[in-house]
């Protein structure tokens, strides 16, 4: 009797390896990594569609990842047969081995519709004014948060765009962002939370009186001026009102996530035939903002930050604009400062072992 010759034993023991590897903590970094990139861009493109929504009076609709579960399945065989022939047969001896492995990749996503009172509440609440100055407090820069996110600051109106009808910012409002902007990089104010045991926590906002050049001094007190608060306070409670408040408070109107969405919607270059047709309300010339833009056009655009597709048209958020990706970064910000009311249970998924 003879031996199988070596090579075939080789290969079949080959495939019985293979058969015996983990392919579980392999596509851990594979899968990390794609369906977060998944998930953001899909986040984008849902904002961005929405806020086009807005401007064409229609419904927003927000469809949330509730859970990605990925299974995998390996399965791998070997088979191996042959036949030994004496010295006079004429067939010789015959050896063949053989293999198969079936590999399967089975995601179960489940999607959550975000309907609802919890829904409506955070789509049309007020943000809280401490979360607004948060983001200041975290880096970003006071007239693009606050020029972003509220109505008025002491009754001092910014831009609005309640009932489709545009009206322009006070020129103080304006003013009194910039030198915010410039007190804030000075760190010439800022905000803590001062918790009471009665009222609870309370956002409160200072201007520092020491260590101050004359002109950064002076643009704090510009800015109390503006804003009708008193030169002789340092700190300044923040409240919700879209009126002035007490001496000792900054009365902040802060906008809604479906107002900071209808102010963004009016950035949108809407195709003239949608305007001739009336279904997107019109935005005087004047009015469009020269530093955020969402372009619109028959063709999908290549290499887009968010491209998404409404009425036959493409609406876009270029790539180098860093001005209105960094505004559209900061409205899905605001989603979660919105997300307010109890959790909701999710659904319960069962996957079968494999």
């Amino acid at each position: 009797m003879k031996e199988l010759p070596l090579r075939c034993i080789f290969l079949g023991l080959v495939i019985v390896l293979t058969g015996c590897t983990h392919i579980g903590p392999k596509t851990v970094a594979m899968d990390r990594f794609d369906y977060s990139a998944a998930i953001a861009d899909s986040w984008k493109q849902q904002t961005l569609l929405n806020i086009v929504k807005i401007r064409y009076m229609d419904l927003p609709v927000f469809m949330d990842v509730a859970s990605i579960v990925s299974g995998y399945s390996m399965q791998t065989g070997v088979s191996m047969n042959g036949t030994l022939s004496s010295n006079q047969a004429v067939q010789g001896d015959f050896a063949s081995v053989g293999g198969q492995a079936i590999y399967t990749d089975r995601p179960t996503i489940t999607y959550v519709p975000m309907t609802g009172e919890k829904f409506l509440r955070g789509l049309i609440t007020p943000i809280d004014p401490k979360n607004v100055f948060f983001l200041l407090q975290s880096g970003y820069a006071a007239d693009f948060i606050l020029g972003m996110s509220v109505e008025s600051l002491n009754g001092v109106r910014n831009r609005s765009t309640a009932g489709g009808a545009i009206r322009e910012a006070d020129p103080d409002f304006l003013r009194a962002l910039e030198l915010l902007r410039d007190t804030q990089n000075a760190g010439a104010f800022g905000m803590r939370v001062e918790e009471d045991k009665v009222k609870g926590s309370t956002g409160v906002i200072f201007f520092r009186r020491d260590d101050l050049t004359p002109d950064v001094a002076e643009k704090a007190n510009e800015i109390r001026r503006l804003l009708k608060m008193p030169l002789s306070e340092n700190k300044f409670n923040l409240t919700y009102s879209p009126m002035r408040g007490a001496d000792n408070e900054l009365a902040v109107s802060s906008r809604s996530m479906l107002q900071i969405m209808q102010a963004f919607s009016s950035y949108i270059d809407a195709p003239e035939a949608h305007l001739k047709e009336h279904s997107a309300w019109p935005v005087p010339e004047n009015a469009r903002s020269t530093t955020i833009r969402i372009h619109s056009g028959k063709q999908k655009p290549a290499g887009a930050y968010a491209a998404v597709r409404y009425r036959d048209y493409w609406f876009w958020v270029d790539n180098g604009d860093l001005q209105t990706k960094r505004a559209l970064t900061v409205v899905m910000f605001f989603f979660t400062l919105a997300d307010t009311g109890p959790a909701e249970k999710l659904p319960l998924i069962t996957i079968p072992a494999q």
